[in-house]
């Protein structure tokens, strides 16, 4: 009878400590969402030559960014993706996931490194390396955002048609 009565008494207490678990992780899934919340969009647009850059940024509750790009450059097929990443101090260190037209079915990922100055983004050059499929900006080498072709001014956001 004591065994039985021990038995019931472990079940007992692994049941309450399994809906505790639950409780933790529907709170931790709650603050996650509720720091990826939208607080502020900003739209921009580069130009250069032939080639025509559209940058839409959201800045969320949490301090990262996310958003989406379409790139369209004169003799390459347009890109179209997603944006995610943050600021460090002035510069905003992006990862743009995209696909394009030539290749629908393959996404791809490039590192990118915006400078925010007065109202515009200049997208800097750096040296990019590529570990194991992963491709990123090296850290000991400057970004050059003197030299550049794209630098973004705001633009009024448009919306989308669903």
């Amino acid at each position: 009878m004591k065994k039985t009565v021990l038995l019931c008494l472990v079940l007992a207490s692994v049941g309450f400590q399994s809906c505790k678990n639950d409780e933790k992780q529907k709170q931790i899934e709650a603050t996650k969402a509720e720091g990826e919340k939208v607080v502020n969009t900003e739209c921009f647009k580069a130009v250069y030559e032939k080639d025509t850059i559209d940058l839409n940024v959201n800045t969320l509750k949490n301090g990262k960014v996310s958003g989406d790009m379409v790139m369209k450059v004169a003799k390459a097929p347009q890109r179209t993706g997603e944006i995610t990443g943050e600021f460090k101090g002035d510069t905003l260190f992006i990862d743009y996931t995209f696909v394009d037209t030539e290749h629908k079915d393959t996404k791809f990922k490039n590192p990118m490194a915006l400078l925010k100055r007065d109202k515009q983004l200049i997208l800097g050059n750096g040296t990019m390396q590529t570990t194991m499929g992963v491709t990123y900006l090296v850290k000991d080498k400057p970004i050059d955002f003197e030299n550049v072709k794209y630098k973004f001014s705001a633009v009024d956001c448009v919306e989308k048609a669903k």
